[in-house]
């Protein structure tokens, strides 16, 4: 069997990925990974506040199980059950960093589309995961 990473951001490319997945990988064991970036909760005028951080890190993870729910609800369709992981880290690094954890075979994951200068300016986490990971990695546009 094999086993797929679905990195999942709630993103409408990230819904693309899923959809992919469960169509292709249909006997496979996918795992939708949501991963939290701590570096998020620094970029606002809260984040000096005491407890903020804590506050924010709840709030992530309860986004992340909504996220879940909602990828398993589209799962369900292909009668899918979704393992699902949080991870706490700068996603690229993480993304590959679990995916040789795991033992993942196969990363399957949206792409955001970005070019030009947003894209030289905040990076791409999609290109990021294509160069660090040892195994094969599928974009979805």
């Amino acid at each position: 069997m094999t086993h797929v990473l679905l990195p999942i951001d709630g993103s409408p490319q990230s819904d693309a990925a899923l959809e992919y997945a469960l169509e292709e990988f249909e006997t496979a064991e996918i795992t939708a990974l949501n991963v939290i970036d701590p570096i998020e909760a620094g970029y606002t005028s809260q984040a000096t506040v005491p407890g903020y951080s804590e506050e924010w890190f709840e709030q992530s993870k309860a986004a992340a199980d909504e996220l879940f729910a909602d990828a398993q609800e589209v799962a369900d369709e292909y009668d899918v059950e979704l393992q699902t992981a949080t991870e706490v880290g700068r996603p690229s690094r993480t993304i590959v960093n679990y995916a040789e954890d795991e033992g993942v075979d196969h990363i399957v994951m949206g792409s955001h589309g970005r070019s030009g200068v947003s894209r030289i300016l905040l990076g791409s986490v999609a290109e990021n995961v294509v160069r660090r990971s040892p195994m094969p990695v599928t974009i979805v546009r």
